[in-house]
């Protein structure tokens, strides 16, 4: 593979199911050439496309970046080959790492083994120190007997955008909600309705969108961490502004006044809380927004072994798809549940489902709808 000073592969992960939407989200941000791959999307550029992948994009779980790619069969072939990657352009001395292994299909089949070699041609050859509670994580996957090298230059997981300390029972994440909002055709130019809004990612989300707010303004990462990271450089690209102010507003509400308080919260922090509405109300009380025009319902609802029993829970999809069939002509829907009775209990006319997405141990399909009649 190519050194990392030169351009070199950066693999954005999402979760199965979710490859299509964000390839085209990373296209949409101006990224070229992405290319969708099972278990996310890959492009090629720099440790500036590293960064501004990092910043923008929404759906993405991680970054990594790819630092080498070799064919290995015993431990100590893995051994004399990691001392030979360029770690000095990448990893600082003075930085603590770690390092994971995953091995599948391979003459080397055990993974803490593996991570034991790389570990110990890092600390020999560069002199860093390894640590449990690394910032800096350095991934080895062994697959088919072809070991590829990688740094996770996120560090915590992309969905915690650096705002939201409060959540309810069942969150649903932030890079999941943008991927969502995307299916269903949103740009930022329309009112999104959350009547089930939790902790209200979905109308957080919306709103940040339209408000071309960058999903990590306000978080740190570990790529600032590495020998690569160049401050002012980062600091230009973080200091860009392209905010405005929409157009248009977004909404939630929940029949429980602690989700209220709680999203009211999370959008005072992320900085929407002037495009945000939220009030306390029953499924069977939403309306439409006053002066606003149609737009986008899009909700999580409770099902099944989430958080009650799916028979109990027909009533509550009937009653959504009633209030929504009766007062949101020309709105359009999408409803995420992991049961597709449910869905079909709401006698919504929903589109073709798109892939089965995981969350919470459960696998869960946005329905969608044209605009309602």
């Amino acid at each position: 593979m190519t050194p990392p000073h030169k351009p070199f592969e950066i693999f954005l992960a999402t979760l199965p199911g979710l490859e299509e939407t964000l390839c085209a989200e990373v296209r949409l941000k101006g990224f070229r050439r992405p290319r969708a791959v099972p278990g996310g999307v890959v492009i090629e550029g720099g440790w500036p496309e590293v960064w501004r992948a990092n910043l923008w994009i929404r759906g993405a779980s991680r970054v990594l970046a790819r630092l080498d790619r070799f064919k290995v069969r015993e431990l100590h072939q893995l051994d004399a080959r990691a001392r030979h990657v360029p770690w000095a352009t990448v990893l600082r001395p003075d930085v603590p790492f770690r390092v994971e292994a995953d091995c599948s299909g391979s003459r080397i089949y055990h993974s803490g083994a593996a991570a034991e070699r790389i570990e110990t041609a890092i600390r020999e050859t560069l002199g860093a120190t390894p640590a449990a509670d690394a910032p800096v994580l350095v991934r080895a996957r062994i697959e088919n007997d072809l070991c590829t090298i990688s740094l996770d230059t996120s560090g915590e997981l992309l969905h915690r955008r650096g705002y939201k300390p409060a959540v309810n029972a069942a969150p649903l994440r932030e890079t999941m909600a943008a991927a969502f909002l995307q299916q269903c055709g949103f740009d930022g130019a329309e009112p999104v309705l959350d009547p089930m809004c939790g902790s209200g990612t979905f109308v957080i989300e919306a709103a940040e969108i339209a408000a071309r707010l960058n999903p990590g303004r306000a978080r740190r990462f570990a790529f600032e961490q590495l020998a690569s990271f160049d401050a002012a450089a980062w600091e230009t690209m973080r200091g860009v502004q392209s905010q405005r102010t929409p157009a248009a507003r977004f909404h939630g509400s929940d029949r429980d006044a602690g989700a209220v308080a709680m999203s009211q919260a999370n959008a005072a922090r992320a900085g929407v809380e002037a495009f945000c509405t939220f009030c306390q109300a029953a499924i069977s009380e939403v309306t439409p927004p006053e002066s606003e025009g149609p737009g986008l319902v899009i909700l999580n609802p409770p099902y099944g072994s989430r958080i009650g029993d799916k028979r109990a829970l027909v009533p509550l999809y009937r009653a959504i798809g009633q209030v929504l069939q009766t007062r949101f002509a020309g709105w359009r829907v999408g409803l995420l549940t992991s049961e597709p009775t449910l869905a079909r209990a709401t006698g919504l006319p929903f589109l073709p489902p798109g892939p089965p997405v995981p969350h919470g141990g459960l696998r869960v399909t946005l329905h969608r709808t044209a605009p309602l009649g």
